[in-house]
Order: structure tokens, then C-alpha cells, then sequence
């Protein structure tokens, strides 16, 4: 098995995980607070950015390896 084709697929995993938890708590907590919704919402967006990065460097990492 090609090790770049395994790092891509647990980096998608893991984004996959980490984005559900990610914006199932930021709706859990605006469920609580709605007013803090606007402050939330930016937050979410740059964790999910970051998440996002770390699968594209993967992914060229994985064509790079492969």
C-alpha cells in the first residue's frame, strides 16, 4: 500500500472528525447563548480553514510520495 494514499486517508478522517466536533459544539453553544453567535461563527470558520490546510498540504504531500 502506497504510504501517501494512507496519509490522505487518515488526514481526511481526521479532518472529517474534527470539523463535525467543531460545528456541532459551535451549535450546542449557540443553542445555550444565540447573542454569542456572531462572535462564534469567525472562530468556526478559521478552525475549519486550518482543519482544511492541514488536508491540502496532505494531499500534496500524497502526489508528491506517490
Amino acid at each position: 500500500m502506497n504510504l501517501g494514499i494512507l496519509a490522505l486517508g487518515i488526514a481526511c478522517l481526521g479532518v472529517a472528525i474534527g470539523e463535525g466536533f467543531m460545528i456541532g459544539n459551535m451549535m450546542k453553544s449557540a443553542a445555550r447563548q444565540p447573542e454569542l453567535l456572531g462572535k462564534l461563527q469567525p472562530l468556526m470558520f478559521l478552525g475549519i480553514a486550518f482543519m482544511e490546510g492541514t488536508f491540502f498540504v496532505t494531499l500534496a504531500m500524497a502526489f508528491v510520495l506517490g
